[in-house]
């Protein structure tokens, strides 16, 4: 598990793991509406992490899980 920050600029979904300094930007979604949105989510490198559906408010910090490289 991991602390991440969750921000959204022009559309673009962006995930920042400021332990590693890495900031890379959502690809895919599981659940994409303002009521449900989180789930497995697919970075620009590639790594798949799990975020914990909820409403849409961001920016937010988020306690997330990676599943895969």
């Amino acid at each position: 598990m991991a602390k991440v920050m969750l921000r959204e600029v022009n559309g673009v979904v962006y995930f920042y793991f400021a332990k590693k300094d890495m900031e890379e930007t959502i690809e895919e979604i599981e659940f994409d509406t303002e009521e449900n949105w989180g789930g497995n989510a697919v970075l620009s490198n590639g790594e798949t992490w799990w975020i914990q559906p909820g409403a849409k408010k961001l920016p937010k910090e988020e306690v997330c899980k990676k599943i895969s490289d």
